[in-house]
């Protein structure tokens, strides 16, 4: 099993398609990877020299950033949006959609599950 950045990609896929368990490496990215470097994207993974993949871990090190790198600097801009206490940084930290999409229904899979208030009813339901 190839070990590329750190991540054990499996042996039995094309090499454009091994390259995609990396973080932050697409279809598109992991293709043009294969071509800049002259390998063929649909040869085995297992059939990589270690000499290849040496030349893959050195060209994502320089050209492409990925993996722990990528996902720090993600922290790092949510962290700032916070430390700003912009719009979007304030709907980070309460847990809520931050693109704008709507929360009195759906949202759930930022929200989390569903909390049931008692007693609370609408204007409409309460009795005169």
């Amino acid at each position: 099993m190839p070990r590329i950045q750190g991540v054990d990609v499996p042996n039995d896929k094309p090499t454009y398609i091994s390259l995609q368990y990396l973080y932050g490496l697409g279809q598109h990215k992991a293709i043009s990877v294969c071509f800049s470097l002259g390998l063929n994207p649909h040869r085995k993974a297992r059939e990589l020299t270690d000499d290849e993949i040496a030349q893959i871990n050195n060209h994502l090190d320089k050209e492409e950033m990925i993996e722990g790198q990528l996902r720090r600097n993600t922290q790092q801009a949510i962290a700032r949006l916070r430390d700003i206490q912009s719009y979007r940084g304030l709907r980070h930290r309460r847990g809520l959609p931050v693109r704008g999409q709507r929360t009195r229904t759906n949202a759930r899979t930022r929200k989390g599950i569903k909390k049931t208030v008692a007693g609370k009813k609408g204007v409409k339901d309460m009795k005169h």
